[in-house]
């Protein structure tokens, strides 16, 4: 499973390559497996380095808060939540439920 967070685009260069702003973290990746063209402004989602489908501004910021909600949820109940629960490799925040011991 691939969770992707909208990325809106800063700007374009001649290399097809985009400046992208992530939550706040700016990087850059590729246009070139767009299926469509892609302006200044535009919302993106994002897979290894290379903008994959282009996203509307509504479900892009709607997308956004639900991602800050789940953020904020987390840094609550840090306490609560081991690092082995949350599972990277699967996309941010999932939770993965405890192995249940061998015995």
């Amino acid at each position: 499973m691939c969770l992707a967070i909208p990325s809106r685009v800063i700007k374009i260069d001649e290399n097809n390559m985009a400046e992208v702003d992530t939550l706040g973290v700016k990087r850059t990746v590729s246009l070139d497996l767009m299926p469509e063209p892609v302006k200044e402004g535009d919302y993106v989602l994002i897979h290894v380095g290379y903008a994959m489908g282009k996203i509307d501004e509504k479900e892009a910021l709607e997308s956004i808060e639900v991602y800050k909600k789940l953020a904020e949820a987390a840094m609550e109940e840090e306490d609560e939540i081991s690092p082995e629960q949350l599972v990277n490799e699967d996309g941010p925040l999932l939770y993965k439920p405890p192995k249940e011991s061998e015995e």
